[in-house]
């Protein structure tokens, strides 16, 4: 059975508000990374001003539950808007079921990532569904799956 999470988006505040909610929640970060430690990509080089923008942050906030987020830049800035700057995370059990709920949820709606494998292991893709909601579908392959320090 598939698992389900908020994942926020901010506009250059992420490090800050995530740092927040851990003076409220306690734990740890398992994983914190920025635009600029990524690996580089195909004709796209990451603008300065956003290489120390957080890429992705998970902050576990119960067994259950954890809460991710991430900085918006470049050309997707331009689409923030404070208040609806969230998605709903779908984590499924294997990749049969993410490419079953994503083309699913994403029927009528408009696919903004496709589901591929991501330079991080996992198999990820995004979209907003015919009513605007915007979801994010990934499956851990833990064959795949990089270790973080």
């Amino acid at each position: 059975m598939a698992t389900v999470n908020v994942y926020l988006t901010f506009n250059g505040n992420c490090r800050e508000a995530f740092d927040f909610y851990k003076s409220v929640f306690g734990g740890e970060y398992p994983y914190i990374g920025t635009f600029g430690e990524m690996p580089p990509m195909e004709g796209k080089e990451t603008p300065e001003e956003d290489k120390n923008k957080i890429m992705h942050v998970s902050l576990p906030i119960s067994k259950e539950t954890i809460l991710m987020g991430s900085d918006t830049g470049g050309e997707w800035s331009s689409n923030f808007k404070a208040g609806n700057n969230f998605s709903i995370s779908v984590n499924a059990e294997s990749k049969e079921e993410a490419d079953k709920l994503f083309s699913g949820l994403s029927a009528g709606g408009q696919v903004t990532m496709p589901m591929a494998d991501t330079f991080w292991g996992a198999y990820f893709g995004m979209f907003s569904d015919k009513f605007g909601i915007n979801w994010m579908v990934n499956y851990d392959d833990p064959a795949k799956m990089q270790q973080h320090p």
